[in-house]
């Protein structure tokens, strides 16, 4: 019985509990408002059973109406929020990379260096210390010092670095190059010593110690190519402060080098000399300026064997040498002063004063508005003048072979300064003849006019015609080296000497190298009446020049000489096209500075 009656109240309950209205919902509303709603019809062919006044609002309606165009390809605003997804994973894992690289590098840097005591900058060089340790030059290196160690001053011209563990320093002094390897090893060379190798500037002064090693293939970057150095020890000697205004690559690249955009910049003459200091650096200025020594020591020598002396002459002087228009004033205490064009009046009377021989090698100026590839307003004069025995031309055929033991030194101890300096200016050989040709002033002009050049305008011979001239006699002698001689009166100073058979021409002479002048010299006149004359035809007063002319009343020996620009006869030679090229600091109309 009680069983009966727990099923019964248990089937009641159930029945009024289906009766109950659903939580959350009006249970005024019949069960019409538990059919689905529009939104879950897209599921579904089932429509709701609404009434008009419960159709879906204009937006629903649109959802509705386009249903099936939104399952077949995401929306515009999936889409973006796709992309915007993708962003935001791209530069989280971006920012996961950075975090664990300074992770890495934190590590790296709580981690021991072993090598610390093996490279870093050295204290401020005061000569504290000598130890007298033997130091190397890159440029006698080779095979045969393989195994050798090695410690050496050095720039680093250029570096690379190989992952983390290897750095290759290209190393340089003057025109040699080497390069040197530093690899991680377990007690020597550590990844923080590579790290920081890598990150010297270029052109840092270091100083390394190390092991040579043949190389097993040829090293073409650097000069001395069969071998490099194994460093174990590298120490900064002076970094770099701020940018470099050019690389060194940049400014040793050939002259005949196409210039192609975005790979390379040119740099322009003005720069370089605006930067003179880092243009120099360049393996082909360390040449040119050890040519430049070259010359002018070859100079020296030759004098020196045929018994000259070298003298210092002033270079401040109370009149001007040769014309006042091209003369430096400068004011000196109450009066004025005139900076020497060339030591001219202080070689003669040397000679006066039974000196015989004598040279000078020193600073020259002129004050000539002259803004060309061949003028420069303070230049290096070679000068030189000696007594004349019988005739003039002793003087033009020892300048004759001053120049040919020049050309011939330079051609045989200096080869490798010349071919250094041939990468970047490309020219062909400098030529001469061992018996040198020598044209008159006239038959110079006659070969001019038999070239088309019209003869009226050959009375002095121009730049230009000079030029002309030469490629004449390079076609026709095959020579870049020749003399002018018997130059016309009007063309020459008032000292010097007439042609005995032609008062109208000259005994003077020019010398040529690639058809520009680099000497002009001649018979000087040693006859204080004879010289008094000569300067009142050229318009200068006697009286200005009173100390000069008293020299040779004393009586002084028939003689002559010549002067020669150093930095012409260096540009000339290697065919540089500009004379600044040739200068250390250069001064023209327009530069006074560095």
């Amino acid at each position: 019985m009680p069983d009966i009656v727990n099923k019964v109240k248990d089937k009641v309950e159930q029945v009024f509990k289906n009766l109950e209205p659903h939580k959350g919902e009006d249970s005024s509303k019949d069960d019409s408002a538990t059919t689905q709603s529009p939104k879950d019809n897209l599921n579904g062919p089932s429509e709701p059973q609404t009434k008009p006044s419960d159709k879906p609002s204009g937006g629903e309606q649109n959802q509705e109406e386009h249903g099936d165009e939104d399952q077949e390809g995401p929306t515009k605003s999936a889409m973006k929020k796709k992309k915007k997804e993708e962003e935001k994973a791209q530069k989280k894992a971006e920012k996961a990379a950075k975090a664990k690289e300074a992770e890495q590098a934190r590590q790296q840097a709580e981690e021991p260096d072993y090598a610390a005591a093996h490279y870093g900058k050295l204290p401020l060089h005061q000569s504290q210390s000598r130890p007298n340790r033997k130091r190397t030059d890159i440029a006698t290196l080779s095979a045969k010092n393989d195994s050798e160690h090695v410690l050496i001053r050095a720039r680093i011209q250029t570096s690379r670095l190989q992952g983390n563990r290897m750095v290759f320093l290209n190393l340089r002094q003057r025109t040699d190059t080497i390069q040197a390897m530093l690899a991680v090893t377990d007690k020597q060379v550590s990844k923080q010593m590579v790290k920081w190798a890598a990150g010297l500037s270029d052109e840092s002064i270091v100083i390394i110690f190390g092991i040579v090693v043949k190389s097993p293939e040829q090293i073409k970057s650097c000069s001395v190519d069969d071998v490099e150095i194994h460093v174990s020890e590298l120490w900064l000697v002076a970094g770099v402060e701020g940018r470099l205004p050019f690389s060194l690559e940049d400014a040793s690249r050939s002259e005949n080098a196409p210039e192609v955009e975005g790979q390379f910049s040119r740099v322009l003459l003005d720069t370089r000399l605006n930067n003179r200091i880092i243009d120099l650096r360049t393996q082909t200025n360390q040449a040119i300026f050890k040519l430049q020594h070259a010359i002018g020591d070859l100079f020296r020598e030759y004098l020196n064997n045929n018994g000259f002396t070298e003298i210092h002459s002033p270079k401040l002087q109370g009149a001007a040498t040769e014309s006042g228009a091209s003369v430096f004033k400068v004011g000196y205490f109450k009066g004025n002063a005139f900076l020497a064009q060339s030591p001219q009046l202080a070689k003669q009377m040397a000679i006066a004063a039974d000196f015989e021989r004598v040279y000078e090698i020193g600073p020259v100026f002129r004050a000539e508005d002259s803004n060309t590839h061949r003028h420069l307003t303070e230049f290096i004069g070679l000068d030189l003048e000696m007594t004349i025995e019988e005739h003039y031309h002793e003087v033009k055929e020892l300048l004759d072979g001053m120049f040919k033991t020049i050309f011939k030194g330079l051609k045989e101890s200096y080869a490798k300064e010349i071919a250094v300096v041939g990468k970047q200016f490309e020219a062909e050989e400098f030529k001469w003849r061992e018996e040198t040709l020598t044209l008159t002033f006239k038959e110079a002009v006659d070969l001019l006019v038999e070239d088309g050049v019209e003869r009226e305008v050959l009375d002095d011979i121009n730049t230009e015609n000079e030029k002309r001239l030469g490629r004449l006699v390079k076609a026709k002698y095959d020579t870049d080296y020749f003399i002018i001689d018997k130059f016309p009166l009007e063309l020459r100073p008032f000292y010097t000497m007439p042609d005995p058979n032609d008062p109208t021409l000259t005994n003077s002479y020019d010398f040529f190298m690639r058809g520009e002048e680099i000497l002009s010299g001649a018979q000087r006149i040693h006859d204080p009446e004879f010289l008094c004359q000569q300067m009142r035809a050229k318009g200068v007063d006697p009286e200005s020049m009173k100390g000069y002319i008293d020299g040779f009343r004393m009586g002084c020996p028939p003689h002559g000489g010549g002067g020669i620009g150093l930095e012409r006869v260096l540009m000339l030679f290697l065919k540089l096209n500009n004379i600044r090229r040739a200068s250390l600091f250069p001064r023209d109309p327009k530069r006074l500075e560095p």
